[in-house]
């Protein structure tokens, strides 16, 4: 996909406000609701997103402070964003949604003037801003995907999905390598139906290997929302089987992923 850095802040402002629509039409007690991911709620996902977004937009504006100051979270080992969710729990949901909207708005304004190419810093190998962007979307889908699960809102899928799953495709390798495995040099056809019925594709046309399905299903499950068993998603050949079995587009350890239904 070629990289068009307008687009994808487009993008994600749009994925802000739905999330934020969502948000906005909870009551108070809600925000304590259980979500999907084991020990959170709605609030402790908003602490998620709040405080990432913060330590992206001081990454692109002062490098040395944000390696210092993830030096020192990450010396908590695995569990260090936990550490970020347990020490803001009991914020009022008024006040987390405010840190939210402020810490998007901040990020939007210093990454929509940056050049897609720009090496940033983050926890684990630097990365480019158009790559921040594009897993900041992930993470705002993602993450929405589990208050949306857990208070039984709504939302309609869109083309902004072709970011998650693109960051899907890009991470094949990496779901291998997190889970000490080589990542097969075979290639894999990725072909996913998107919300308006188009045809998305990644890979090469002749691969012996291939994945075909919606491209809800494909994100919800490289995000690891689901389960693969409740997907409708088809894969031909050994390594491409493989591969659905461990798909992980964030960072991170292993994730524990979610039970079938």
């Amino acid at each position: 996909m070629p990289v068009d850095m307008g687009a994808l802040v487009a993008d994600l402002a749009a994925e802000s406000a739905d999330l934020d629509r969502v948000l906005t039409a909870l009551p108070e007690d809600a925000w304590a609701t259980p979500t999907p991911a084991e020990g959170w709620t709605v609030a402790d996902q908003v602490v998620h997103l709040a405080h990432f977004d913060e330590t992206a937009t001081t990454a692109a504006l002062d490098p040395d402070r944000f390696r210092a100051e993830a030096e020192a979270l990450m010396a908590h080992g695995d569990d260090f964003t936990e550490v970020v969710t347990a020490a803001n729990r009991g914020r009022a949901p008024a006040d987390l949604l405010g840190w939210l909207r402020t810490a998007r708005a901040g990020y939007l304004r210093v990454f929509g003037a940056l050049d897609p190419g720009t090496v940033l810093p983050w926890y684990g190998p630097p990365m480019s801003a158009a790559s921040s962007v594009t897993a900041r979307l992930m993470e705002t889908w993602a993450h929405g995907q589990d208050v949306v699960d857990a208070v039984g809102a709504t939302r309609e899928p869109t083309g902004r999905l072709r970011n998650t799953a693109h960051l899907g495709v890009a991470t094949r390798g990496w779901s291998h390598r997190v889970r000490g495995e080589e990542p097969p040099s075979e290639p894999v056809r990725v072909e996913l139906t998107a919300p308006d019925g188009a045809v998305w594709t990644w890979g090469p046309a002749d691969a012996e290997d291939r994945v075909t399905g919606p491209a809800l299903d494909f994100c919800l499950l490289v995000t690891q929302r689901r389960h693969r068993a409740d997907l409708a998603l088809t894969a031909t050949g050994r390594v491409a089987d493989h591969w659905l079995d461990l798909a992980q587009a964030f960072a991170g350890p292993p994730g524990p992923g979610r039970t079938a239904s």
